[in-house]
């Protein structure tokens, strides 16, 4: 061949060694291999290159897998390993050079390197992907943590928002009457106040201004307005930590009070006054 300096730079004897040519190409590198020394001394090059890619990347199975091999084969390696050592010693082992026909041999070994290489590769990849979803997920619940709390602290903000903008507008109004009640003997500390429109006779309670102990399960606060001496129910309201969405809360009109007071009694109320949880007092 005139070029063959051309033949063997196009990559040809490449994809011979890989075994990757068609059945009339593969036996034309046979003829040339046959008739040329460099093309031969190119393949055995070829051959010792990829070997040494080969060794070089190699990754060390774990020590059962040559076991499991040679059983999915069918070949008990005891067997073969006793055949060996009986074979006699001054016997010289024979050398077959494989022919390039054989290419599949190199593939195999190749395609081995390559499986076990990319099974690491693959595993590493998941357990990089594995970490991540969950620094995501854990952050995502941080996220919509931060975001109950906030939203938490705006409702809460707008409650009393509202509540101090209702205030204003009621002190401002010479309609309205502030009824401070103060603690008692059951609860010194306490205190509470008390709004009575003396127009249209409505009362509400601020919920932003109750300083009262905080009710168990099986109790509430109940209101009443002293008339004439005797109390009157307005009605009852929950504990002092209340999540009501109105930071004012109306209770039952009264035409009339001489004082208000507020006493815990059981859920629902009572028709008549527990004297002795008698919490605030306050007169108009």
């Amino acid at each position: 061949m005139e070029n063959l300096k051309a033949y063997i730079e196009s990559g040809v004897l490449e994809l011979y060694v890989l075994g990757d040519l068609s059945p009339e190409e593969t036996l034309q590198v046979k003829e040339l291999a046959s008739q040329h020394q460099e093309i031969r001394d190119e393949l055995a090059a070829i051959e010792y290159a990829m070997e040494e890619f080969a060794m070089q990347n190699a990754v060390q199975p774990p020590a059962d897998v040559e076991t499991k091999l040679f059983q999915k084969l069918g070949i008990n390696i005891e067997e073969e390993t006793s055949a060996v050592a009986d074979l006699p010693l001054q016997a010289e082992p024979k050398i077959a050079r494989l022919d390039h026909s054989d290419g599949k041999v190199i593939r195999l070994r190749y395609a081995l390197v390559a499986c076990v290489a990319l099974l690491l590769m693959s595993t590493a990849a998941l357990f990089v992907t594995y970490s991540k979803l969950t620094d995501a997920h854990d952050q995502i619940a941080s996220l919509n943590l931060d975001k109950e709390k906030f939203a938490g602290v705006v409702s809460k903000l707008e409650y009393s928002n509202q509540g101090l903008n209702n205030l204003v507008e009621m002190s401002e109004s010479k309609d309205w009457a502030t009824i401070k009640m103060q603690g008692q003997a059951i609860s010194p500390q306490s205190k509470m106040n008390v709004y009575w429109n003396k127009k249209d006779k409505r009362v509400v309670i601020n919920y932003l201004a109750i300083d009262l102990p905080k009710a168990d399960a099986q109790h509430e606060y109940q209101l009443w307005a002293l008339v004439n001496g005797k109390p009157v129910s307005l009605g009852v309201f929950g504990k002092t930590d209340s999540t009501s969405r109105e930071a004012l809360l109306k209770m039952q009109t009264i035409q009339k009070a001489q004082a208000f007071a507020v006493t815990l009694e059981p859920m629902g109320g009572s028709v008549n006054p527990t004297m002795e949880k008698l919490t605030v007092m306050g007169g108009v």
